[in-house]
């Protein structure tokens, strides 16, 4: 039984996989050796602009790495250039899994954090202190001499260990806890307010960079974690979901994204800038385009995606590149056929099918799940429609509900993306 009260101290030197956010993939020596040489990946603030993409209409082809996008790449005068990278045809695409793994799917990580999100602290130059006292858990980080604290609750179940969904905004939290699931819950204007304001712990620390405060959120459910491993022994570290709704969802999307510790994500009502489709935007809700989004809240992301305002469809990725680079983890959607804010239909019959086509690529089919419901943006009774699901992936039980049934909203929209008859053919 553990004290009541007790503080660790992380430091990344003590805990050595805690020393960075975005890991990548293990890889056996005998591929590395036989594997072609990854594409050249831009430096930060190096990318190509709007003017230097072709305007996609269609979702970019997930398969094509970024230096063969280019309109300056090979052949990328051509009359037909944007129309065969539309369609899969574009010059040296990603083949393999393991090439995947590798290549594209570290390129994709930091081509988002280039394009939308700002580039992610470096975590090995954090210390994170955790005091926990009963149910609530105190987290200070330290880096560079400046300190950023916050806290977070526990609602723990009967059965421990126990897998956990970390939240921020609020959540369903008893159907959850009588499933033997942990649920933590922080404060996420602790870390950063949803404003231009740069307040918080997590702006006490990264005052004065370009990131956006989807980020900041993101870097906040990864320092909880921190301090739920090395104080609370009742939560299974190793079965963790982490979710939020609308603009929560947005960052509860960037925290699955950018730490490979996070085993189910789970996104609710997210809508642009999470996983509603840049393009395509007009087919339910408010039309929420990257035009309105960033006018209305442009500290979600970083400057760069502003120079994308009006040119939305030169982004050389969608929400659907989001959610593959999540793969071989875990990742369940949730959409409201009545909500009237996110493009629900959008994301369930352009997005998903999409990312699934890769995760299907991957061997991964079963870990990426739609679910589609009646009800309005952030109605809680997203929670228990995924919770199936959570209940798969988080405690390994056998579930009916089939979610890759989008409901109303009838079939995949394949013209939406071309490249589906070029989906490469692994060995």
């Amino acid at each position: 039984m553990t004290s009541p009260k007790c503080a660790v101290i992380i430091g990344a030197v003590a805990l050595s996989w805690l020393a960075a956010a975005i890991p990548a993939p293990p890889e056996p020596a005998a591929v590395a050796a036989q594997a072609a040489e990854c594409a050249p990946v831009p430096s930060a603030g190096k990318y190509p602009t709007w003017e230097q993409l072709p305007k996609q209409t269609t979702l970019p082809d997930p398969w094509l790495p970024l230096a063969y996008t280019t309109t300056d790449s090979e052949g990328g005068s051509s009359p037909s250039f944007a129309s065969d990278v539309m369609a899969g045809k574009g010059k040296n695409r990603i083949q393999t899994p393991e090439d995947w793994y590798r290549c594209r799917q570290p390129e994709i990580l930091q081509m988002l954090q280039e394009y939308q999100y700002g580039y992610y602290p470096d975590h090995s130059k954090e210390t994170v202190k955790a005091t926990r006292s009963g149910n609530t858990v105190n987290i200070e980080v330290t880096a560079g001499g400046k300190t950023g604290k916050f806290s977070a609750t526990l609602a723990l179940p009967s059965t421990k260990p126990a897998p956990v969904v970390i939240n921020i905004g609020g959540m369903s939290n008893q159907p959850y806890l009588q499933a033997g699931i942990a649920v933590v819950g922080f404060d996420y204007t602790k870390v950063a307010p949803d404003s231009n304001a740069k307040t918080g712990a997590f702006w006490d620390l990264y005052n004065g960079q370009d990131i956006g405060v989807l980020t900041a959120w993101a870097w906040g459910f990864h320092r909880v974690l921190d301090a739920l491993n090395a104080t609370v022994p009742e939560i299974d570290p190793t079965r963790v979901g982490v979710t939020g709704c609308s603009r929560l969802g947005k960052a509860a999307l960037a925290a699955g994204l950018l730490d490979t510790r996070i085993t189910l994500t789970m996104p609710m009502s997210s809508g642009v800038q999470g996983l509603g489709p840049y393009r395509y935007h007009g087919l339910s809700g408010q039309d929420e385009t990257l035009e309105n989004s960033k006018s209305g809240a442009g500290w979600w992301t970083d400057k760069t995606l502003g120079t994308f305002v009006n040119h939305a469809e030169n982004l050389p990725y969608d929400a659907h590149t989001i959610a593959a680079a999540i793969a071989p983890r875990a990742l369940v959607i949730d959409q409201g056929t009545g909500d009237q804010f996110t493009n629900s239909k959008g994301t369930a019959v352009i997005v998903y099918p999409a990312a699934k086509l890769v995760y299907d690529w991957l061997g991964v089919p079963d870990q990426i799940a739609m679910s589609v419901r009646g009800g309005g943006h952030c109605d809680m009774s997203g929670f228990d429609n995924v919770l199936p699901f959570v209940t798969k992936v988080l405690q390994n039980q056998t579930i009916t509900k089939d979610y890759n049934d989008l409901g109303s909203y009838g079939s995949p929209m394949t013209t939406t993306y071309p490249w589906a008859t070029a989906v490469p053919k692994a060995a």
